[in-house]
């Protein structure tokens, strides 16, 4: 299947630039602060696609822990929680600014890792390529709704975080 369509390689696809932002973003030499706009935007389109895309439809699989696509849902609050902390900081070369990158970049590689070898195994061996492809078509649509409607912005992140408050996560 042509990776521009399975759900998992475009997960996976994400998850690489997730990385890469990282980087820009411990970079002194990078602009700090447009890296984090470009990952703020990504990180909760990625999350909310995948939490109303993708989750809910490999939870019916029986070779699928839904128990992992819970405890997805639960990592992807937490790592909503450390970036919004990230965003409050004012000044991107502050050591506040560190430590907070520091903590947002542990609660999303604990993520990523988890999620590839569990949710994404899981899925690459259980759900028919046709089935990935829709889910990627579902995938890539929401991602694209969200990232049109600033949803990478501090006001943006501070209602998503409320919201999974709101829900117990």
């Amino acid at each position: 299947m042509a990776d521009n369509r399975d759900v998992v390689a475009l997960i996976l696809k994400d998850h690489r630039a997730m990385e890469d932002l990282f980087h820009r973003m411990r970079s002194v030499e990078a602009d700090r602060a447009a890296a984090l706009r470009q990952f703020s935007a990504l990180l909760i389109a990625h999350g909310e696609a995948e939490e109303h895309e993708v989750y809910p439809a490999l939870k019916r699989f029986k070779d699928i822990d839904s128990h992992e696509v819970e405890h997805g849902t639960e990592e992807h609050a937490e790592g909503n929680e450390a970036l919004l902390a990230l965003l409050e900081v004012k000044d991107v070369g502050s050591d506040e600014w560190d430590e907070k990158l520091e903590g947002l970049a542990h609660a999303i590689s604990h993520h990523l890792d988890e999620e590839e070898r569990t949710i994404l195994n899981g899925a690459r061996e259980n759900v028919s390529d046709d089935r990935r492809a829709e889910l990627g078509a579902a995938f890539l649509s929401a991602r694209e709704k969200h990232l049109a409607s600033d949803c990478g912005s501090t006001e943006q992140v501070r209602a998503v975080v409320k919201s999974a408050r709101g829900r117990g996560h």
